[in-house]
């Protein structure tokens, strides 16, 4: 299914559904800056969620966003400019 809009609740889901919830509850709160190493979540998280996220929203996303999406808003910012291209 192909979507328009990725919010930081999708991308919450998105994790506890791929990687579970981290022990200490970290993704409650202010995360938007916040590592995703200091939330619980490493680079395997990572590469699984990315892989939800084509699925789910029908874009393809660019090898260095895992790379280069270290916070949870980085992520964010860079779905949201592969939406915005496949929806041009």
């Amino acid at each position: 299914m192909s979507r328009t809009t990725f919010t930081l609740d999708d991308l919450k889901r998105i994790l506890r559904e791929g990687s579970g919830v981290p022990e200490d509850g970290a993704l409650d709160g202010d995360i938007l800056d916040t590592e995703f190493t200091d939330i619980g979540y490493d680079s395997l998280a990572l590469l699984e969620t990315a892989s939800r996220v084509e699925r789910e929203y029908g874009i393809e996303l660019d090898e260095s966003v895992i790379g280069e999406a270290t916070t949870p808003r980085a992520f964010l910012d860079a779905v949201t400019g592969h939406l915005a291209v496949a929806a041009a």
